[in-house]
């Protein structure tokens, strides 16, 4: 009781002054002295109170809010939003259920990626064995590891850490030591790993195109392999007025966290030599190593694909003869 009565105190003492000046405000503007006509506007009208008056117009500092406002909204509704442009959707084997891997492809990818991409990036995720399933036999696959100097993983009799040529189970190496050493040595912006980045990297499609992505049959996976092709062609373009591209970045539309990116253009016609007579063009590599990406980061994808395709054929055949059992067995029933 003594708490309760306490409260009802302090709450008294606290509301006492606000109901005291709201009863003497009709009071106070019965004597208030008249208002100034329209064309001489009062001092710090439409201001915070203390506002000083500007010069010249008598008006508070703060009488340009809604122009600020409006400012404000017109920079707002212009806000870019990112990629400025979307990628263009390939024509990719390993798309659809029926999808599969272009062999061919695959080692041109995986040429472009060893010449240019793994000077800075690594695929940490990537063992050299795995590469049998791009059509390479044992002996090459040991004659492409061995060409790799690795750190062997347990240290010699001195307890002394060696360096030896790459065997089959080893993974890719890291062209950096660290984290820390990879961001020193490009500005500060250290390359990623590109084990899985054909499946961290993608644009949405938006609506409604994402609403039938979930159906089986239709299923759109392949949106990382576009939006690595899309961000290594799109260098080319000029930035158009209005966007600020800052020194050591370099512009293009299609970079998913802003207008700039610190990776300068990897490709060139010509830069990498193809033993298939295939086309040594800037969009043919784009096209060549994201579809190795998107193989070293689903290498089981159509394998999946296959199997979830057989698994579908086996519930309509199931549901089908659950439903003829079941009208055969209640056919005699009187409902």
């Amino acid at each position: 009781m003594i708490k309760l009565l306490t409260a009802v105190l302090a709450a008294g003492v606290f509301f006492a002054p606000v109901v005291h000046a709201q009863e003497a405000a009709p009071a106070d503007s019965t004597t208030a002295a008249p208002q100034p006509s329209d064309a001489t506007p009062q001092a710090g009208e439409g201001s915070a109170p203390g506002a000083a008056p500007d010069s010249g117009t008598g008006q508070g500092t703060t009488g340009d809010q809604p122009e600020e406002a409006e400012a404000h909204s017109g920079e707002a509704a212009h806000t870019p939003h990112y990629p400025l442009k979307k990628p263009e959707e390939m024509d990719w084997t390993f798309a659809g259920m029926g999808g599969h891997w272009d062999i061919g492809q695959l080692q041109r990818g995986l040429k472009v990626y060893k010449e240019v991409c793994a000077a800075c990036h690594g695929l940490d995720l990537v063992a050299f064995r795995n590469l049998s399933a791009l059509g390479y036999n044992e002996e090459q696959v040991k004659a492409f590891a061995a060409e790799y100097t690795v750190q062997d993983p347990n240290p010699n009799a001195d307890g002394e850490m060696v360096e030896r040529p790459g065997v089959g189970s080893d993974y890719f190496p890291s062209p950096y030591p660290n984290h820390e050493a990879a961001a020193a040595a490009n500005n500060g912006a250290a390359p990623p790993d590109l084990s899985l980045i054909a499946k961290a990297r993608a644009v949405e499609r938006g609506f409604p195109q994402f609403v039938f992505d979930v159906l089986p049959w239709i299923q759109y996976a392949e949106g990382g392999p576009d939006y690595v092709h899309a961000l290594l062609t799109g260098y080319e373009e000029e930035p158009p007025e209005g966007i600020t591209v800052q020194p050591g970045t370099y512009y293009n539309p299609h970079f998913i966290a802003g207008p700039a990116l610190a990776m300068p253009p990897p490709l060139s016609d010509d830069v990498v030599t193809y033993d298939d007579g295939a086309p040594q063009t800037i969009d043919q590599y784009s096209r060549d190593v994201s579809a190795f990406l998107m193989w070293a980061a689903e290498p089981h994808l159509v394998e999946r694909k296959q199997t979830g395709l057989v698994v579908l054929i086996f519930l309509i055949v199931l549901a089908s003869l659950v439903y003829v059992v079941k009208r055969r067995v209640w056919a005699n029933t009187p409902h």
